[in-house]
C-alpha cells in the first residue's frame, strides 16, 4: 500500500526523469519517456490548436490491467475544443509488475507533466486525472495519493472502474446477470493477478487497497477534487455499483465537492454511448469548468 510518505518519494524522484524521444520514434510530444522503470513507460501529449499553454487531462486506458495500449484511446475533439490538452500514457501491465508499480507509474506521470509543464505547453498546476475500467482504477487511486501528499489533482474522471475488488462479484450478483468475466475472488482474475493474491482468500486486504478502502480510512474533512463519474447500467463486466461506491466515499469524505455522476441506461462496459458527442460534450464541460484557465489579475 502507498504511503504519504512513498508517495512523496515517487513525486520527487520523477522529477529527475528526463523526457527524451525514443530513438525511431517521432520526436516532440508522442512517445516521451516519463520514467526509466520500463519500456512501457511513454506518453503522448495531444494539444489544442493556439499558442497555449494548456491545462490538461492524463487520460490512462483500460485492459484489465495485462493488457491495452495508449493509442487505443481516442482523443476527444470536445475536450481540445476546451482548450484542454489530452496526454495518453502506457503504464507497466500485471505481467511485468505488480501492484502498486502501476500506481507509481501514474503519480511519475503526472509529476513529469507538472515538472516539465513549461517545456510541453502545459499549465503547471492545472492537471485531472482520469481513465477508463482499469484505467479509472489507477486514476483514482493515484489522485487520493496525490490528496494524501498535498499536491491534489484539479479533477478527477471515472469511467467505469472497478473501485472495490472485495465486493465485485457481490455487486455482479445484484445486478442480477450472469457474469461475463473471470470472478473477481478467482486466484487467476485480473485483479488477483495485478495484488499477487487471490481476492477471494484476503478481502479485506483487497477491498483496503483500493480506492474504496482507502478513502474510508482518510479523515472526514480532507479536500478532494472535483469528481466526474459515468457507468453503464448494463455492465456485466464492472458493476455500476462500483462507480456508486465511488461517489459514496468521496462525498463521505468531502461532501461539499462537486460530483458529477451519471448512470448510462442501457450502456454496458465501454460500449458506444460513452464515445456519444452527449457524454464527451459532458466531459468536456466539466474539465472546462475546473481547468479553466484563472481570471487574470
Amino acid at each position: 500500500m502507498l504511503t504519504r510518505r512513498s508517495a512523496l518519494a515517487v513525486l520527487a524522484s520523477s522529477f529527475a526523469a528526463p523526457a527524451f524521444a525514443t530513438p525511431g520514434k517521432t520526436p516532440g510530444l508522442v512517445e516521451l519517456a516519463y520514467s526509466r522503470h520500463s519500456p512501457r513507460n511513454m506518453l503522448d501529449i495531444h494539444r489544442p490548436d493556439g499558442p497555449g499553454p494548456f491545462p490538461a487531462i492524463l487520460d490512462i486506458h483500460g485492459g484489465g490491467f495485462v493488457t491495452g495500449d495508449k493509442r487505443q484511446l481516442a482523443v476527444p475533439k470536445q475536450v481540445l475544443a476546451k482548450g484542454i490538452a489530452v496526454v495518453r500514457m502506457n503504464y507497466r501491465l500485471s505481467n511485468q509488475a505488480i501492484w502498486p508499480a502501476q500506481q507509481d507509474d501514474v503519480l511519475a506521470a503526472a509529476s513529469f507533466l507538472q515538472s516539465r509543464g513549461a517545456e510541453l505547453g502545459l499549465v503547471p498546476g492545472r492537471l485531472a486525472l482520469g481513465g477508463r475500467s482499469a484505467g479509472a482504477f489507477m486514476a483514482v487511486s493515484a489522485a487520493i495519493s496525490m490528496v494524501q501528499a498535498g499536491h491534489p489533482p484539479a479533477a478527477v474522471v471515472n469511467f467505469y472502474g472497478p473501485m472495490d475488488f472485495g465486493s465485485m462479484d457481490k455487486d455482479i450478483a445484484r445486478l442480477g446477470a450472469k457474469i461475463q468475466r473471470l470472478p473477481a475472488d478467482s486466484p487467476q482474475s485480473v485483479e488477483s493477478l495485478l495484488i499477487g493474491y487471490a481476492v477471494g482468500d484476503r478481502r479485506e486486504d483487497a477491498t483496503a487497497m483500493g480506492p474504496v478502502g482507502r478513502l474510508d480510512r482518510l479523515a472526514q474533512g480532507v479536500r478532494l477534487p472535483p469528481l466526474f463519474s459515468r457507468h453503464g447500467a448494463a455492465d456485466t463486466i464492472v458493476s455500476v455499483h462500483q462507480s456508486e461506491h465511488l461517489r459514496d466515499a468521496w462525498h463521505r469524505i468531502d461532501p461539499g465537492t462537486p460530483i458529477d455522476f451519471a448512470v448510462l441506461k442501457g450502456e454496458g462496459h465501454g460500449t458506444a454511448g460513452f464515445g456519444s458527442d452527449r457524454v464527451l460534450g459532458d466531459l468536456a464541460d466539466f474539465l472546462s469548468r475546473w481547468l479553466g484557465m484563472p481570471a487574470a489579475g
